[in-house]
């Protein structure tokens, strides 16, 4: 993983491994693969509980500074389960990420909004 060619850092990925996530709760998968994968497309930050143990395995992804500039968000997404799944991540995460590439059609299956994030009313 390196500085895109431009020198700009690219997005970041927050990888939740705690009770759920990570865990021998969620079945099939690698844990510690689908991390060093993740790391090889951009910096990676593994953290305790999100608390959203509902959607293990969750990842987050959040923009770079030319993602935010250009309007780009952190984008949740939840049951990144197989291996699929991460390499669709990482080729996202490789093109740009959130405010710089758009995001995948296939992607947007596993993205959700955590409830601290939703309005009161549950929108």
């Amino acid at each position: 993983m390196s500085a895109t060619p431009s020198g700009a850092l690219p997005c970041r990925v927050v990888v939740c491994r705690d009770c759920c996530c990570g865990s021998p709760k969620v079945t099939g998968v690698d844990h510690a693969a689908q991390t060093e994968r993740l790391r090889a497309a951009a910096p990676v930050r593994v953290t305790d509980c999100l608390d959203v143990c509902d959607q293990a395995n969750v990842v987050v992804v959040q923009p770079s500074a030319a993602g935010r500039a250009a309007g780009g968000r952190p984008v949740w997404l939840g049951q990144v389960n197989d291996r699929e799944a991460t390499e669709d991540v990482v080729s996202w995460v490789r093109a740009g990420g959130p405010g710089v590439a758009p995001l995948p059609e296939i992607l947007g299956l596993y993205v959700f909004t955590p409830l601290a994030r939703r309005g009161t009313d549950g929108s």
